[in-house]
């Protein structure tokens, strides 16, 4: 009677008390609920808070063109986004920390704001002082770009000296990420 012990005549194994299924499920997602979850998701992926997701939205919206394809266009221009996509970092997080402290370069001046927006020809590229960091260069970038990562097709990426330009705007074809941002322009919409 290993694991059961006798309490007053009667087994105390629960599970082996039960003779049916449970008959409670969840409840179906309300499409209010599936819209606040695709933003909440989109917010999450890019490290945003609400009052700057919104800006971004309501500059998506006066922007000419789908809101919702154009609002993730905005996100990705994001610098610390593009550092990422870069292959800079290897976390969003640690490309945002990256920015704020000063180590990213956008044709050649120094940029603190991670939320700073690239524009098509702009050159990224490290200080100096973070290539000469040798644990920095050997722990993220070398072994980020030696290991195939592909960049997106909207970037080019120098290895050799580290840099990286935009090329273009990125379109909605080159965010592989699973976004369903109809469903975030729909809440905004109410």
């Amino acid at each position: 009677m290993k694991g059961k012990v006798p309490v007053k005549g009667k087994i105390a194994n629960k599970e082996e008390n039960k003779t049916t299924a449970p008959t409670k499920r969840a409840p179906k997602m309300s499409e209010y609920g599936k819209q606040l979850a695709e933003k909440q998701k989109v917010k999450q992926m890019y490290g945003l808070l609400e009052k700057q997701f919104k800006r971004f939205f309501d500059k998506a919206v006066r922007t000419p063109g789908a809101p919702g394809e154009v609002l993730l266009s905005l996100l990705e221009r994001r610098l610390d986004n593009v550092v990422y996509r870069l292959k800079l970092t290897t976390t969003r997080p640690q490309a945002r920390q990256v920015v704020v402290h000063g180590h990213i370069l956008v044709n050649g001046k120094k940029v603190y704001s991670p939320s700073y927006l690239v524009k098509p020809n702009d050159e990224i590229s490290l200080v100096n002082n973070v290539l000469e960091k040798k644990g920095f260069l050997e722990n993220v970038i070398d072994k980020r770009l030696n290991i195939g990562i592909k960049v997106p097709d909207w970037l080019e990426l120098d290895k050799k000296d580290r840099k990286g330009r935009i090329l273009r705007n990125p379109i909605r074809a080159d965010i592989q990420a699973p976004i369903e941002e109809h469903l975030i322009v729909e809440l905004y919409s109410k």
